[in-house]
């Protein structure tokens, strides 16, 4: 799991049928890379969120037969980095 913030919202006119309804987000690594992410859990630009990849990013879908590697899997409430962050 990886600790990342979301950027932005990544909309696709055309997908797979697994991936139909489900939300696109931009993701921002704490090195600054950025990532595509599915998110089943419905978090808001400028979130910080703990992520999942590889196969077990497809179980915490709603659908294991989702064409997925990177998924969110929780919203971050409170952390320090992201206190600095707003603190300045």
């Amino acid at each position: 799991m990886e600790i990342m913030k979301v950027i932005d919202d990544l909309v696709c006119t055309r997908s797979v049928r697994q991936l139909e309804g489900i939300s696109l987000r931009v993701m921002e690594d704490q090195k600054g890379k950025l990532w595509c992410a599915s998110d089943p859990v419905g978090v808001g630009q400028g979130k910080w969120v703990v992520t999942t990849s590889g196969s077990a990013a497809r179980w915490a879908m709603p659908s294991f037969s989702s064409t997925t590697d990177l998924t969110i899997v929780g919203i971050i409430d409170d952390w320090e980095k992201q206190k600095k962050e707003i603190d300045g």
